[in-house]
């Protein structure tokens, strides 16, 4: 999850004894969350150290060399147009009803923390899979991208995010799994819905989809003892043109990320890449939510800083960890519901979340959760 997910996502627990005041204040710009688990800056030193039935065809792609300066006159020009095109914004969100936690069959395996319904520590270890832990990693985050494309389907305007929380629910714990999210310190739902100016760890309740809207569903698994984690932003409806965009350069950027990973290379290029893309378009990164290492443990170390960083570390062979850049249009600032999950940008503007579980090769990486 944005761990973000959900490491880039998740709430605040009073074992970890980093719980910010969620009244709706600001969170401190000190703190940083990790799929959802907010860290102090003690914290952070711990960083030491689709298959087509269609036949290929040939495709000539033509290109024009375009100067800086022409690029940088077309993105003003296309930013301007955007700010001056009438935007119909839906209204602000509010809190609806959340439904009583959904039920798992006994039989299905829960990851450790889910008895104790206390957040977990951030794991301080690499998360490195055997090849029998690879395979089993490949399907927990290959039916986490199942679910999520499933869930994408389900985006349309009177549909609630309730209806798109069982509908997850039932389709992870058909295949025999569990869905991580649920009971993750506390955590009430299935799966994270973070609609419009939403940053992450939305919780799913009775408010209808509207058309304009954009809506990150964020789904991990936990199938034979791996987490698979993946999210995306989707549209409902009739989506301005603006937050369409958004979007797109959101994902860029995580593709931006994915492509510095290798064995040996530097964490911080994750973040100096993303940072790079999103500026040029005149955006904003969000700092507070991070990605993480995922595997037999939701999150744990590395803490992966989508931000301009010099964190120190370096990408091992055999490694899984996620990626999930926030984008916001406006101020990276946030205020917390008293829920102490759901996190909206403090003044009101749209945010865009993508994520996937990657494994570091010796030449690159492979993205887990595509499929």
């Amino acid at each position: 999850m944005a761990s973000t997910a959900f490491l880039s996502s998740l709430s605040p627990s009073s074992s970890l004894q980093l719980r910010p005041s969620f009244n709706g204040d600001y969170v401190s710009s000190s703190t940083s969350f990790i799929g959802a688990a907010p860290l102090t800056s003690s914290s952070l030193s711990l960083l030491s150290g689709q298959k087509s039935s269609y036949p290929p065809r040939k495709l000539h792609v033509s290109a024009k060399k375009v100067s800086g300066l022409e690029e940088a006159i077309r993105i003003r020009k296309m930013r301007e147009l955007e700010k001056t095109s009438k935007v119909r914004r839906n209204p602000p969100l509010r809190r609806g009803r959340v439904s009583p936690r959904l039920l798992v069959p006994d039989h299905i395996p829960r990851p450790p923390y889910v008895e104790s319904g206390v957040l977990p520590d951030i794991s301080p270890e690499f998360q490195i899979p055997g090849p029998e832990g690879i395979e089993k990693m490949r399907a927990a985050c290959e039916l986490a991208a199942r679910v999520l494309n499933f869930a994408g389907t389900l985006v349309k305007p009177s549909v609630t995010t309730n209806e798109i929380d069982k509908a997850v629910h039932d389709m992870i714990v058909e295949a025999g799994a569990y869905p991580s999210p649920l009971g993750y310190g506390g955590f009430p739902k299935s799966v994270c819905t973070s609609v419009n100016e939403c940053m992450c760890h939305g919780i799913p309740d009775s408010r209808q989809l509207q058309s304009g809207d954009i809506i990150n569903i964020d789904v991990t698994v936990y199938l034979d003892g791996y987490h698979g984690d993946t999210s995306r932003t989707f549209f409902c409806g009739e989506v301005n043109e603006g937050f369409k965009r958004l979007v797109q350069v959101t994902e860029e950027c995580l593709e931006r990320g994915i492509a510095v990973c290798k064995d040996g290379a530097s964490f911080k290029k994750i973040g100096k890449r993303i940072s790079e893309h999103a500026e040029k378009y005149g955006y904003n990164v969000v700092e507070r939510f991070v990605g993480h290492g995922v595997g037999p443990v939701f999150h744990s170390e590395p803490l992966i800083y989508h931000y301009r960083n010099d964190e120190p570390g370096q990408m091992v062979e055999g490694q899984t960890f996620t990626i999930e850049p926030i984008l916001t249009i406006g101020t990276t600032e946030c205020v917390t519901w008293p829920d102490n999950w759901t996190t909206l940008t403090a003044d009101g503007g749209v945010a865009a979340q993508c994520e996937h579980t990657i494994l570091i090769t010796r030449t690159g990486s492979e993205i887990l959760t595509k499929c």
